[in-house]
């Protein structure tokens, strides 16, 4: 078994994204996907450090989430979001309201441009996620990391600070929805 790998702190700080209030563009902007076949589903999995499941949901492919939190310092939400990319998790995209601490632009990785309030998009990061999972020490309740995603033309979270603050999770995107199955 190939042992996990931890992404840096600002790293993982930018992959929880979120909905922004007052933006004119969601941050799921074509997140359902209609053309994978219902047996092509994926799942996105939360497992804690026992390996004992916290939560999962189909991420079909096309589909896309994001992981939205709060900023432990300047209170903001910052979004990071994903898509289910022909089976690869990929960081697609992220908010930034401002320049805080762990936050900002990396030259030639995504595009900076305006969200018209003030903050910013990176666009067009389309990063895989090696091995398809990343680990996420989870923030507490005034943190809230959750998960967001639509499905059928409805919003859904979940809380990962609710249900495993201060815990290490693994996020992952796999064939199915056991959490002791890896890629």
């Amino acid at each position: 078994m190939q042992p996990l790998r931890r992404l840096p702190w600002t790293l993982a700080a930018r992959l929880v994204p979120a909905f922004v209030l007052g933006l004119t563009v969601s941050p799921l902007a074509g997140a359902e996907s209609t053309s994978a076949p219902a047996n092509a589903s994926e799942f996105l999995v939360v497992t804690n450090e026992q390996g004992e499941q916290l939560f999962h949901t189909p991420m079909p492919a096309g589909t896309r989430w994001c992981l939205k939190w709060q900023h432990s310092v300047e209170k903001f939400t910052v979004l990071d979001c994903y898509r289910n990319h022909a089976g690869v998790m990929e960081l697609e995209r992220s908010h930034q309201p401002d320049f805080a601490a762990g936050l900002g632009h990396i030259y030639g990785r995504g595009e900076q441009v305006s969200d018209g309030q003030g903050g910013y998009w990176i666009e067009h990061i389309d990063e895989p996620v090696p091995g398809n999972q990343y680990v996420l020490r989870v923030g507490a309740p005034a943190v809230n990391h959750r998960l967001v995603w639509q499905r059928n033309g409805q919003a859904h979270s979940f809380s990962l600070s609710q249900r495993a603050a201060g815990e290490r999770v693994t996020l992952r995107l796999t064939e199915s929805a056991d959490a002791n199955t890896k890629n």
